[in-house]
């Protein structure tokens, strides 16, 4: 960790080097770790300590960016010349207005020194108890354990100057049987919430449950979808419907149904990187302050996000929801939340006269993106519900399904939340249960 003063001078001795009509810089750092473990011992034990500096040049409406891990002046100004390079190689983008102007940016409380400081040993203390158990059921134990501090700061020629510290403890194992098997996970920027021995009984009771499953036929269930499935539905949601680029290209449902009923009206879904509840970042990677978008408002389309591209298009203010330069994904919300309910999972169950418990889904994939159609599999726990109960296992299940069907006929929504974080992307997502009725399976698979 740098720190913000340091990181300050950086940028600034960055700006003084351009001599560009108009120069973005942003700073990413990160020190990471990760424990790794497979047939219930740990395997691996890796830390990452980068930075790196992206700069964004424009000349007119010629724009270049380079970016270069390696902070010295002499780097510096070689990223800073080949920007430049790249820029004079460029066609004009006609689109290009300016980058943005400084916004007030509310801070975030997002870094725990706790996290920051997580030890190795620690960590292996976390995994010991995952493996311990398992062992003690006969189970194997598989997993990663990752704890990391990250810095990100965005400066321009204009004035913005945005500085985040923050942190992330995420864990998830699979327990497995040779018949079955289970999984768990859990995120928080506060690596000391991570309850091991809570992990391993839902994973442990999953996977003891989930031993010699049944075939059921393929066909349309009531499904009991866990967080970790109803996760992927915000995913996907997030990637082909809720961009403004996506409506303004054409391939996302929201095109001109702002107003209108398109999901259930129990269904509430937004974005907010400065909620409290979230792994935070309050500004994008232009510097642009977040604000909360809400997507679905009981069931009706209410907006998208904007990046600072997209907004100029329609004359309008970014949302805060850039990627770094060059970009050409469009705007991302990377703090989605679904509202929760009213109703226990306990409760779901004992509505469903015969459905699927499903914990999560695997594999992925897009059918038809303004449909939502979205084929994949079911994985680590799955159960049938006969008459109020979880009775048996089952072999999962291969689905092709609207996610926007789905969210058309929810029966229910779960009173608690879980949050969960992916750090390939930096997306956070915090969602409940749902039971959903006439979720499509279209197959059957051999295990």
């Amino acid at each position: 960790m740098l720190g913000e003063t340091k990181i300050q001078e950086l940028v600034n001795q960055v700006l003084a080097l351009s001599k560009a009509d108009q120069t973005e810089v942003l700073f990413q750092g990160v020190d990471a770790a990760l424990t790794r473990f497979a047939n219930s011992h740990i395997h691996q034990n890796v830390a990452e300590t980068n930075t790196e500096v992206r700069v964004r040049v424009v000349y007119g409406k010629k724009i270049g960016v380079a970016s270069s891990n390696d902070l010295s002046p002499e780097a510096l100004k070689r990223t800073v010349d080949t920007a430049r390079a790249i820029a004079q190689l460029q066609r004009e983008d006609p689109e290009f207005k300016s980058l943005p102007q400084p916004q007030p940016i509310q801070p975030a409380a997002a870094f725990v020194e706790a996290t920051a400081n997580f030890t190795a040993e620690q960590r292996a203390q976390v995994v010991s108890v995952l493996c311990r158990k398992a062992k003690d059921k006969g189970l194997v134990a598989a997993g990663a354990f990752t704890t990391a501090a990250l810095e990100t700061a965005v400066a321009n020629s204009l004035g913005v100057f945005a500085y985040h510290p923050g942190t992330y403890a995420d864990i998830n194992t699979v327990m497995m049987t040779d018949a079955g098997s289970g999984y768990a996970s859990f995120a928080h920027p506060d690596a000391r919430q991570v309850n091991a021995e809570a992990l391993a009984r839902e994973a442990i009771d999953k996977a003891l449950r989930a031993r010699n499953p049944i075939a059921l036929d393929a066909g349309d269930y009531t499904v009991l979808l866990e967080e970790y499935a109803v996760t992927d539905l915000l995913d996907f949601l997030n990637y082909l419907s809720f961009s403004a680029l996506a409506v303004q290209e054409d391939h996302s449902f929201m095109k001109g149904k702002l107003g209108e009923q398109v999901m259930g009206d129990r269904v509430t879904i937004w974005d907010d990187g400065a909620a409290a509840d979230t792994i935070a970042l309050p500004f994008d990677y232009e510097g642009v302050p977040r604000q909360k978008v809400t997507f679905i408002e009981n069931g009706i389309a209410r907006g998208v996000v904007y990046d600072t591209a997209t907004a100029e298009r329609e004359g309008r203010q970014s949302t805060g929801h850039s990627l770094p330069a060059p970009n050409t994904a469009g705007p991302f919300a990377m703090h989605m939340a679904l509202a929760p309910g009213c109703t226990p999972k306990s409760e779901m169950i004992k509505s469903v006269a015969r459905g699927i418990w499903v914990t999560r889904f695997w594999y992925t994939r897009v059918v038809h993106p303004m449909r939502v159609l979205i084929t994949g599999m079911t994985r680590d726990g799955t159960f049938l519900i006969e008459n109020g109960e979880v009775t048996r296992p089952v072999r999962n299940f291969r689905f092709t399904t609207s996610y926007l069907d789905a969210l058309n006929n929810v029966r229910a929504i779960g009173d608690t939340t879980k949050l969960f974080y992916d750090d390939w992307s930096g997306a956070a997502r915090r969602v409940p249960a749902l039971l959903v009725d006439g979720f499509k399976f279209t197959g059957v698979t051999q295990f």
